[in-house]
């Protein structure tokens, strides 16, 4: 009996826990994430690796919004290499708490694959076992655009010298840049692995690509694998997938409405096992 009030008691806690969760901020809202086809053996040198990696992250981000990691192993296909960037406007705090909840989405997204990467709002996570650090990479990885505004040539004259701005090398490494002009703001950056030059080489790139793939438009995102590039007009429509808070918490309802019926169904089995063990005792049939 005394186990089966320990399960009782556990299910109470698991319920609190998740009715009182907070609903995902902005800062950790989904982005983009992928896992490699490829898969390693639970239990294995390799999932080792990866743990210690993945928690080597979460600890360095309360430190610094940037840092990468070699995992060292005597067999070369089980070395792994990883990183983490945040936003470089947040704080220490924020994203030392954007890395970790990226770090938990990849357990889930990429159970057991060899590599995964996974972009929030505020951070960026990847690990591998096939280097990546300081290999320029200006694959497309995902591109957003808001709705048309027309052919408004002072609105386009405004995102150009936006972008432009942010486009343009005073000399100096700056891996995260902002900018404005009018109504319309924009944010770029580039992973802090690349060099000065692969950085403005790989914004450059998005720019580009963004004003040929948004056009027009009020808001547009495009990231390629090694940087970012992000406009928008104030008072436009939220950038869709990157920060759409009803879709957060329709997502966060679907959780907690499957973990309910979990929990219910558990106690249910409790309850059944409960009276099980009664009538057992009492038919003296049971130990």
């Amino acid at each position: 009996m005394s186990r089966i009030l320990t399960i009782t008691t556990l299910i109470s806690l698991l319920t609190i826990t998740v009715l009182t969760t907070p609903a995902t901020s902005s800062t950790d809202s989904f982005v983009f994430g992928g896992c490699s086809q490829l898969k390693y053996t639970p239990g294995s040198p390799y999932e080792s690796n990866v743990n210690l990696l993945l928690t080597s992250l979460v600890s360095s981000a309360a430190f610094t919004t940037y840092n990468n990691f070699t995992i060292k192993s005597p067999t070369p296909q089980d070395t792994l290499y990883g990183l983490f960037q945040c936003r470089g406007d947040l704080s220490n705090g924020d994203c030392a708490s954007c890395v970790a909840r990226a770090v938990s989405q990849l357990g889930t997204l990429c159970p057991d694959s060899s590599g995964g990467a996974l972009q929030l709002e505020g951070c960026f996570v990847k690990y591998d076992n096939t280097t990546f650090l300081g290999v320029e990479d200006k694959t497309e990885v995902l591109h957003k655009c808001g709705p048309l505004i027309g052919f408004d040539s002072d609105e386009l004259n405004r995102r150009d010298v936006v972008l432009g701005y942010l486009g343009t090398s005073d000399g100096s490494y700056k891996p995260f840049r902002v900018g404005g002009s009018g109504d319309v703001s924009s944010v770029a950056q580039c992973v802090q692995d690349l060099s000065a030059s692969e950085c403005q080489d790989c914004l450059s790139e998005a720019i580009g690509r963004l004003k040929t793939v948004c056009g027009p438009a009020v808001w547009g995102d495009l990231y390629l694998a090694k940087c970012y590039v992000r406009f928008s007009k104030a008072g436009a429509p939220s950038n869709g997938g990157n920060g759409n808070d009803n879709n957060g918490n329709d997502e966060v309802e679907k959780t907690l409405a499957i973990l309910i019926g979990l929990i219910a169904a558990v106690a249910l089995l409790v309850v059944f096992l409960s009276f099980l063990r009664k009538v057992c005792e009492r038919e003296r049939g049971c130990k």
